[in-house]
């Protein structure tokens, strides 16, 4: 058997960013499926700040679409995830919320993928206004950071899989 040809292989070159979804809603056993592997990411000091906020309300997704400039496929998405953490727990939490939101927002993708469904990953945390107005629709605390949303659904787009590495991007020992 060939190496691409493993499923976890297969599925991490085949995932892709989707931005069109068809008017159809992901079953409750696909959205526990896929917080259940959000939920396996690697976590440093297993401190777990990470929170998942589900979003399946029309209006809501509405809203979001309309507040952030890169999100307008949520009007047309059934589903979103939003991946947030509380780094108040501890220090290791504090200093590595990022990386284990990342994590997460990852595994979301992947499990998305491997279940039929289509996904993509808009960056909120980086710019102020996005975090405020996705904060104020979805009325999470102060206190809990926002990293990004997965807008999901059945893809009403194909991609092809990746493949490659890209021209100058890998160094051996040294730049």
């Amino acid at each position: 058997m060939n190496s691409r040809d493993r499923q976890t292989v297969s599925n991490i070159l085949g995932r892709r960013s989707i931005r069109r979804f068809e008017e159809r809603p992901v079953e409750k056993e696909k959205v526990s499926l896929i917080l259940e592997c959000a939920f396996a990411a690697p976590s440093a000091g297993n401190a777990r700040p990470t929170h998942v906020v589900v979003v399946d309300e029309r209006s809501i997704l509405n809203g979001l679409a309309e507040a952030l400039p890169y999100g307008k496929m949520l009007s047309k998405a059934p589903l979103a995830f939003v991946v947030c953490a509380d780094p108040s727990g501890s220090d290791i939490a504090r200093q590595y919320w990022e990386e284990d939101c990342a994590a997460a927002m990852e595994n979301i993708l992947l499990a998305v993928h491997a279940l039929g469904l289509g996904g993509v990953w808009l960056g909120v945390h980086h710019a102020p206004e996005r975090v405020h107005a996705v904060r104020n629709l979805l009325k999470i605390p102060d206190d809990v950071e926002v990293l990004g949303i997965a807008a999901t659904g059945y893809p009403a787009e194909k991609k092809d899989p990746h493949g490659g590495i890209p021209e100058g991007k890998i160094h051996v020992n040294r730049w």
